[in-house]
């Protein structure tokens, strides 16, 4: 698993060893970013929370490719170690940020460090984690006005169209997982 573009390009993340992580397939982020840059244009100064964030791949691609900040959210030492590795190993230390919390609760310690332009969302699949966080990040009002939220769940498992402020904007399949987008419906308050 490598970045694949930005001013980390070709830089090798630490990966977990064995099956029990699951992280984004290096095609399917390819593919992911290539729909991102035609939706937002350039990530230049946006800010991102990963969520679930594994090895903090997205986030670090993000950052590669020109955001300004990352919060990174994951509960697994294990994991924690794995991404503060590759922040480092990117030179990203400036830029990036991880913190240990249960998700959709640790979501509290994200308002005043919000709002973000992109979220990703990549929970352990079919256990209603994706849906759970989607409604307490609608309802934390963590998405900025123009922001995307990018979930990847297992294929068949069902989203809801909307939920509070956010709606389904496009959706997209990838071997055994899907990619939702979801956008604002109103700007902040």
């Amino acid at each position: 698993m490598r970045i694949i573009s930005g001013r980390a390009r070709g830089k090798k993340l630490v990966e977990f060893a064995g099956a029990q992580v699951r992280p984004t397939a290096d095609r399917v982020r390819e593919a992911l970013f290539s729909i991102l840059t035609s939706r937002l244009g350039s990530l230049q100064g946006c800010k991102v929370l990963d969520l679930f964030a594994g090895t903090g791949a997205l986030a670090l691609e993000a950052l590669s490719r020109g955001a300004q900040s990352a919060l990174l959210i994951e509960a697994h030492p294990e994991s924690i170690k794995i991404i503060q590795n590759n922040i480092d190993g990117c030179r990203m230390t400036d830029c990036a940020r991880v913190l240990r919390g249960e998700l959709p609760a640790a979501l509290a310690l994200t308002v005043k460090s919000g709002p973000f332009d992109l979220i990703f969302l990549d929970p352990p699949y079919t256990q209603g984690l994706a849906q759970a966080t989607l409604i307490q990040i609608a309802d934390l009002e963590l998405l900025s006005a123009k922001g995307m939220i990018v979930v990847e769940t297992a294929k068949g498992e069902v989203l809801p169209e909307q939920i509070g402020s956010l709606i389904r904007t496009d959706q997209r399949h990838y071997g055994v997982s899907t990619i939702t987008l979801y956008e604002r419906t109103t700007p902040p308050a």
